[in-house]
């Protein structure tokens, strides 16, 4: 027997909050993308006050090595190759995470999976610092991927709950309001 429209279950939930943040981190990281890559080809272009602004902010978080970085147009990045690889792999991962999770989902994934992430970027460290083995740009970007990918699972559940809670809150305390 068919149920009556008063009896409709929604399948979606009307808040869109969790598709907002994944736009705007989406957007964030397309940009720093677009500063790291950027910075190189303002430089050749010649607009070398853009660049090194670029080239400063980044300095805060990056070593910014010539010999431990891509360059473009004859010009390095504006971060490391395992920097790179970080920033490219959470980008990438954003992009695609609406496709393998649901924005409205905040469960993360086991820890441990963050750390094994980790693992081949700290064993491509360690084996380069001790002089085991000469580690090059693309093994510093690949590993740098796959953690930067792999924290995503991480960092936009986080930013749900967040945001989530944050609402409940605000209810929560008009309820409140209201009934006093």
């Amino acid at each position: 027997m068919p149920s009556s429209p008063t009896d409709y279950i929604r399948q979606t939930s009307p808040d869109r909050r969790p598709l907002l943040i994944w736009a705007g981190v989406a957007g964030v990281s397309l940009v720093i993308m677009g500063m790291i890559i950027g910075a190189p080809l303002a430089q050749a272009c010649g607009h070398s006050g853009f660049a090194f602004a670029v080239y400063e902010v980044f300095s805060r978080l990056c070593h910014q090595i010539p010999e431990r970085s891509f360059f473009i147009a004859g010009h390095q990045f504006a971060v490391c190759a395992r920097c790179t690889g970080i920033y490219a792999g959470f980008t990438v991962g954003t992009l695609g995470y609406p496709l393998l999770r649901s924005l409205q989902s905040i469960d993360t994934p086991p820890r441990r999976w963050l750390f094994l992430a980790a693992v081949p970027l700290a064993i491509d460290f360690l084996l380069g610092f001790f002089g085991l083995w000469e580690n090059t740009h693309l093994s510093r970007f690949l590993t740098g991927a796959l953690l930067g990918s792999v924290s995503v699972f991480y960092v936009m559940p986080g930013l749900v709950d967040l945001s989530l809670k944050e609402l409940r809150q605000l209810f929560t305390r008009k309820a409140v309001e209201i009934k006093s």
